[in-house]
């Protein structure tokens, strides 16, 4: 049995963060739409101002998922915990490490008294779904995704 140990991110862990990144992206089949780079990525995190907070997962001392969030403010229900992304490596999936970075997050979320944790996710991706779907997890087909790129 592998020993999985789930921490906060640091700085150091950015540029195996951001493959993990590119992974999911090319998963996601868009593998050219990640155009950050492990600089501004880390300075988002790390910086003065952080606007985004991790836990990864340690394989032997390998990073091999991670789950990143940040606040979002819901003017009806105060600070909430969006859940951008939780990543596992192919090789390490279905080992229960999406399992105990969600309970971390979730344990964080209690921790900061965040009203829920959001996220989405592609409509296609039944793994994932299956996964949100054990954590009693609602699915809200009413909003649509809007995006402007500026």
């Amino acid at each position: 049995m592998m020993k999985t140990t789930i921490r906060r991110a640091v700085a150091a862990d950015c540029s195996r963060m951001l493959e993990l990144v590119q992974e999911l992206a090319a998963y996601e089949n868009a593998a050219g739409e990640v155009t950050i780079d492990v600089e501004a990525f880390c300075q988002s995190g790390f910086g003065p101002n952080p606007v985004w907070w991790a836990f990864v997962a340690e394989v032997e001392g390998h990073i091999v998922a991670f789950a990143l969030y940040y606040i979002r403010f819901s003017t009806w229900k105060g600070e909430r915990m969006y859940l951008e992304d939780i990543i596992t490596t192919q090789a390490f999936r279905g080992k229960g490490i999406g399992a105990g970075l969600m309970e971390a997050l979730i344990a964080e979320a209690r921790l900061k008294n965040y009203s829920a944790i959001c996220w989405q996710v592609l409509e296609w991706n039944k793994p994932a779904i299956n996964f949100y779907k054990k954590y009693n997890a609602r699915f809200d087909g009413e909003w649509l995704n809007v995006v402007m790129d500026v």
